[in-house]
């Protein structure tokens, strides 16, 4: 994730804190010295960074429990609306799933507890207690955490309860299903909280739309990874592209961008083999910093995986997903670049297949065949 900074690792995972975040902390401690003085500006500013903590643990029952089941978490990052573990994949199996959702409001139960049995915390039900400064900062961390498990169980998916929701439902109608059905659920949620917030609270805005488009962005990378299960991998690829080498200039680069649709363009050695990618961000970016006589090598990523031309499409999309790289290089048998496959490519494929006449499929150059 882009503006984050990474303060350490923990069993493999990368903690990132966003830089929204961090202005959030200043402008808690600005708003509470400017309201009340600097001791309660520094008490506010202590319990947001426990707040925060107990939310980092939270994450981190989450990817705990997915590594039991060989799923990696590359990272996990801090924003000003909580956490998120970036996950390789989703397990399908509905079991897994639910543990591994479960995990995290379990883990802000155990600390409320321990909060309570060990340090004597009173959870006291009325919810203004977490703003008053009289209450102690045991206490308000007590109910925070209770509520964090509560709220994050609301059946809105991507959230944790969500998430729930999809393993229960996937158990009878298949993931794939389970994930749209979980997703409209989420998005009727959102609405509900986005007229909440304007009714009480801001703040409900914002996790709204955030619950909403995540809800969106899940429900469609579970069908294209559906889609894309079993089929060959010469299905979605570009075959018909332009390439750069690493010694090209920046501004030829830019002229070969304004005279193709591409948005990705692989670079490659002299003997045509990938030896990265430079997607139109990148190549904007590095003309204004760079220059227009700068060389692609300098520009390009070098993390452009590949896979066979034999693979399937599920392996590419995998690769786009864990990875987070733009495109995915398609290789022939002596390892030259014969194409490659990115979101776009596999949205497409999705879109034409969904327009394609009921009973149909798509046959294996492209054209439409019989069941």
């Amino acid at each position: 994730m882009s503006w984050s900074l990474n303060i350490g690792k923990v069993a493999g995972t990368v903690v990132r804190i966003h830089l929204t975040f961090l202005l959030f902390l200043a402008w808690i401690f600005a708003a509470s010295y400017a309201s009340s003085g600097a001791t309660a500006a520094w008490d506010t500013l202590v319990f947001i960074v426990l707040l925060f903590l107990c939310v980092l643990l939270h994450e981190f029952g989450h990817i705990f429990t997915a590594k039991a089941f060989g799923v990696a978490t590359p990272y996990v990052t801090l924003l000003p609306i909580g956490g998120v573990a970036q996950l390789e994949r989703i397990p399908e199996e509905p079991w897994e799933e639910f543990l591994i959702a479960i995990a995290g409001p379990l883990v802000n139960v155990v600390i409320t507890l321990l909060l309570v049995i060990a340090a004597g915390a009173n959870l006291q039900p009325d919810a203004a207690a977490v703003a008053n400064m009289k209450v102690s900062m045991i206490d308000r961390l007590a109910i925070v955490n209770l509520f964090l498990a509560l709220f994050n169980l609301i059946p809105a998916f991507p959230m944790d309860g969500g998430r729930v929701l999809r393993a229960a439902l996937a158990s009878r109608m298949g993931f794939v299903r389970a994930t749209e059905v979980a997703a409209q659920i989420g998005q009727f949620v959102a609405f509900a909280l986005g007229f909440i917030g304007l009714l009480f609270n801001p703040i409900l805005i914002f996790i709204a739309i955030f619950v909403y488009l995540a809800a969106s962005s899940e429900a469609h990378m579970v069908a294209l990874r559906a889609v894309s299960r079993g089929v060959p991998v010469s299905h979605a690829m570009m075959t018909r592209f332009a390439t750069l080498t690493p010694q090209d200039h920046i501004d030829e680069a830019v002229q070969t961008l304004l005279q193709t649709s591409q948005g990705e363009f692989p670079v490659i050695d002299g003997a045509g083999k990938p030896v990265g990618v430079l997607d139109r961000g990148a190549l904007i970016k590095a003309l204004k910093v760079l220059g227009p006589d700068a060389r692609v090598g300098d520009a390009m990523s070098p993390e452009f995986p590949t896979i066979s031309y034999r693979a399937t499409l599920e392996q590419a999309f995998k690769l786009l997903q864990e990875k987070s790289v733009p495109a995915v290089g398609v290789v022939d048998a002596g390892g030259k670049l014969a194409g490659f496959v990115t979101g776009e490519t596999v949205a497409e494929m999705m879109m034409v297949q969904d327009a394609m006449p009921r009973g149909s499929h798509m046959g294996p150059w492209g054209r439409a065949a019989g069941a």
